[in-house]
Order: C-alpha cells, then sequence, then structure tokens
C-alpha cells in the first residue's frame, strides 16, 4: 500500500506525519509517498524525509499514486476533484461545519475518515487529534494571555514592594482548558475555573484551581465528555456567575464548544465592559462564533481596554511538537487499516473504524454525521 502526504494550505504551519514518524510507518510494509515542501513549515526538509525512507514527488504524483492520502485540513474542493473514486483519505475533515464537502465525498466514492469524530473511547485515546491539540493550544493560550497582560501571573515580594498573583478565570475545563489551568499554576496565578460538567470538579482542583459551580446542569454521558445545550433557567444563572467572576479577573480563557453548532456566548459585551482596562480575554472558540460576544475571530482588538484575542489555532503556532503529536496519533489509527502484509484493511467492525468513517462505498456512513447534517 501506498500512503500519500499532502503538503497543508500556506496558513498551516504543521505537517500531518514528521519523518520520525514515517520510519515506523515504512515498519508496517508500506510505502509513503511525500509531496514537495510539506515539511518546511514545521522545520523538515525533503532530504530528511528521503533518510527517513519516504520519496518526495510533485502533488499531482500524491493524488495519482497513493492509496491513502493524509492531511490535517479539511480537502478543498478542488482537491476532492482530485481524487479517484476509491481512495482513502484521512485529515480534520469537520464535517459538522462542512455539509457540502461530505456530501461531495460521497458523491465522488472517497473513504472519508475524519480523525476529529474518533470515538472518545479508551482504546481510541492514542488516536485523538483533539486533545492532541488542546493540550498545545491550553499551552500556548496561557503564554499568549500573559505576555499581554500589563502585569505579572505571579506574586512578587521585593524592596519595591509586592506584587499581588494575576486572577485567571477559565471557561471550560475540557484538555485545552485543564492545561490552561496547569500553565496558569505553573505561572504563579490564582486560577478559577467554570464547567457545566461536575465531573471535571475534582480534574480541577487536582491542578489547584477553584472550581466555579453552578447547580441544575444537564451533563448528558452519551455526548463523549463534550458539553451539551443547557436550559435557559440554568444559562441566566450561568452568565451572573460568570460576569460575577470575570470581572474581578485579570485574563479569562474560554474555551466551550459544542460539536455540530455555534459556540455558547459566556462572555457578554456588557462584561467585558465592565472588566478591569488592561485585562486579556483569549477566545479559544472564535472559529466556531467565539464565547465572547466580541470576539473577532484570529483578531487581536481593544474594547473598552480590554484586549480581546480571538484564536483557535495555536497549535499551528507551535509546528513541530504539534506535528509529533498530530503523527503519533495518525500513526495510530494507520495501524487499524494497514494488514500485516501492508494492504488497505478496513475492518468495519471495529468501533474505532466505523465511527471516524463519515463517507464510504457513495455514501455518508457515520451517524452523527447525518445526525447533525439531516442527512
Amino acid at each position: 500500500m501506498i500512503i500519500g502526504l499532502l503538503k497543508d494550505p500556506p496558513f498551516e504551519k504543521r505537517v500531518a506525519l514528521l519523518p520520525e514518524t514515517v520510519v515506523l510507518l515504512k515498519k508496517l510494509n508500506v510505502d509513503i509517498l511525500v509531496e514537495t515542501g510539506a515539511g518546511v513549515k514545521a522545520f523538515v526538509s525533503d532530504a530528511d524525509y528521503q533518510e527517513a525512507g519516504a520519496t518526495v514527488v510533485s502533488r499531482d504524483a500524491v493524488f495519482d499514486k497513493a492509496e491513502v492520502l493524509v492531511k490535517i485540513n479539511p480537502f478543498t474542493s478542488d482537491e476532492v476533484i482530485a481524487l479517484k473514486s476509491g481512495q482513502v483519505i484521512l485529515a480534520v475533515l469537520n464535517p459538522f461545519q462542512h455539509k457540502e464537502l461530505v456530501t461531495q465525498l460521497a458523491a465522488a466514492g472517497i473513504t472519508a475518515f475524519s480523525l476529529d469524530v474518533i470515538p472518545r473511547i479508551s482504546r481510541a485515546q492514542s488516536m485523538d487529534v483533539l486533545s492532541s491539540m488542546a493540550t498545545v493550544a491550553g499551552y500556548r493560550a496561557v503564554l499568549d494571555a500573559a505576555l499581554h497582560l500589563p502585569k505579572f501571573f505571579p506574586m512578587f515580594m521585593s524592596a519595591a514592594g509586592t506584587i499581588r498573583p494575576a486572577k485567571v478565570l477559565i471557561l471550560g475545563a475540557g484538555v485545552a482548558g485543564l492545561q490552561a489551568v496547569a500553565v496558569s499554576r505553573k505561572l504563579g496565578a490564582v486560577v478559577e475555573v467554570f464547567d457545566v460538567r461536575s465531573a471535571v470538579k475534582d480534574e480541577v482542583q487536582s491542578l489547584g484551581g477553584k472550581f466555579i459551580e453552578v447547580a441544575g446542569a444537564v451533563d448528558d454521558k452519551a455526548a463523549g465528555g463534550y458539553a451539551v445545550e443547557q436550559t435557559e433557567e440554568f444559562k441566566q444563572k450561568q452568565r451572573q456567575l460568570i460576569h460575577d467572576h470575570a470581572v474581578k479577573a485579570n485574563v479569562v480563557i474560554t474555551t466551550a464548544q459544542i460539536p455540530g453548532k455555534q459556540a455558547p456566548v459566556l462572555l457578554t459585551k456588557e462584561t467585558v465592559e465592565q472588566m478591569t482596562p488592561g485585562s486579556v480575554v483569549v477566545d479559544m472558540a472564535a472559529s466556531t462564533g467565539g464565547n465572547c460576544e466580541v470576539t473577532q475571530n484570529d483578531q487581536v482588538i481593544e474594547h473598552h481596554g480590554v484586549t480581546i484575542i480571538g484564536k483557535s489555532d495555536y497549535p499551528s503556532d507551535m509546528p513541530f511538537d504539534a506535528s509529533k503529536m498530530f503523527g503519533n496519533n495518525v500513526l495510530n489509527f494507520l495501524k487499524l487499516i494497514i494488514s500485516k502484509e501492508g494492504n488497505l484493511y478496513l475492518n468495519f467492525e471495529d468501533d474505532i473504524v466505523k465511527g471516524t468513517c463519515v463517507t464510504h462505498d457513495k455514501q455518508v456512513v457515520n451517524d452523527r454525521v447525518k445526525q447533525l447534517l439531516n442527512l
């Protein structure tokens, strides 16, 4: 079998497979084609891939010869047209937001695996790109906030006086939120955390954060660890509690997202306007509408003296280690669809293979995707 590594769009600095991962894939009796310049922005040369055992070829050659094509970002319409019926693709397709892409892939006869819909079960943890990239994002978000904040994170005691530690409020205690808690605490900040899922309280406290809880939250275990829609009564209590804590914080980091829907607005314009001038908001849900009402995606703005950073692509800012983590996730998934002889083996009896597949045999086969897109 031939696996093809494609170069991602110019805005993306990561690459789906590093040479070290190529070495491990070669041991599975497969051949690797790498598009020229695929890893340049992740500080990897074509010579590095060749030394690892890959063959560096043109983009057209990858599309023509590879049975499985791998990249990070969703395939564009033009890229789908370049694919051949029966080929397999592996990427973060974000199918809940790209209905046209899903239907185009199905019509083209492409077997598409979307790494962002891998079932959240124990056996799939080593393939969970969302968790891997959220780890990077949570880390970078805190550093970004610290650089924009006009005061120290830790407490300082010196002859010049005592500097009080910064107060950080984190909205959402998923992987990104928990990483943000850990890094904020390491930098010496006082950290408060809000999440509708009471199950994360112990994790927050174990990292040194104070958990803020609103009674009456809907906690759907079938949501796979994600937050779910709440009642209007709960939302009103939530807004007030978040407001009360946000106006006292120096930094607010928001991470809350709901698959297939706009990110919930947790930080209102009114709240931002009552925050202390010089405060910083980092909205990691900016690409899906933002948790902050005044967020502008991919923009750093100032509103009433408060800096609002709308950024959802932090992993791309740390391309080497982010690529390493992503590549390990890809490798562990590919092991499920490669036979001992190095051939393509699609076992749809496997829960992970089935749950990650979006289109196959000219049909949309993923139940979650079909339900959310009304297909």
